[in-house]
């Protein structure tokens, strides 16, 4: 299959500002290096596309990657400008440029459990104990579900074919991601009641995407929590200059 890198978003905190992250350097190499090197020791991924700030990419990163493509301030519609480099592909691996720690091992296991799973739509989670374990000092925000309490990864599978049938909803997720009443109009109050009072199954969040999308979407309980130890802030540098 062929892998898109997210390569556009733009964080600041307190002042200190994290803008075009990719290019951060850690220790002696930009930050997206450390991604498109693992994706490209992946067997089983054939082309890269990276989305983003196309002249500065180019620059850094070009000779690594098949595409560098200009990126928007939307992250689904620069998921849909890279699939314009891949024409009638049945499956797409997307992952974020913020995951320097990420390995060969954890994005193979995610791909098999993926596609495994025959779903249209695969997300990467990791349980809030294997995350304390082996990484105690990482602050991250978990969901309590049935199930246990889990964090999101930095890694999607899905297959392309269903790219309409998302967007608009994908969109205002992500628009509506801090305020709860609104996703709550999307998802309804009886699903973010549940959210909210810890009952809510995974297997219920896949029947509602299935009602609400007509699609089969999985999760893959990731055993290795690089794949969502993102650096968003300041101290998440030094959190990874220390394991690299």
């Amino acid at each position: 299959m062929n892998a898109i890198v997210l390569a556009g978003e733009k964080r600041s905190e307190s002042g200190k500002s994290l803008e075009n992250k990719a290019l951060l350097k850690i220790k002696d190499k930009y930050m997206i290096d450390y991604v498109i090197d693992t994706v490209n020791n992946v067997k089983s991924i054939d082309k890269i596309a990276v989305v983003g700030l196309k002249e500065e990419l180019s620059k850094a990163i070009g000779h690594k990657v098949d595409y560098v493509i200009e990126g928007t301030d939307s992250i689904v519609e620069n998921i849909i400008k890279a699939l314009e480099c891949f024409p009638g592909e049945k499956e797409m691996l997307v992952l974020t440029c913020d995951i320097p720690m990420i390995t060969v091992e954890a994005l193979e296991h995610f791909i098999l459990e993926a596609k495994e799973s025959k779903a249209d739509l695969c997300y990467s989670i990791i349980d809030k104990r294997v995350n304390d374990e082996k990484y105690p000092e990482v602050k991250r925000t978990y969901a309590k579900l049935w199930n246990g309490q889990f964090t999101g990864g930095n890694v999607f599978y899905f297959n392309p074919c269903i790219k309409d049938k998302i967007k608009d909803f994908a969109e205002e997720m992500l628009e509506y991601r801090k305020n709860p009443a609104k996703m709550a109009g999307l998802l309804g109050f009886g699903f973010i009641i549940r959210l909210i009072l810890g009952i809510l199954t995974i297997n219920a969040v896949k029947k509602k995407l299935r009602k609400l999308l007509g699609i089969n979407a999985a999760a893959v309980i990731s055993p290795y929590p690089e794949i969502g130890n993102d650096v968003d802030k300041i101290s998440d540098i030094q959190f990874v200059e220390k394991y690299l």
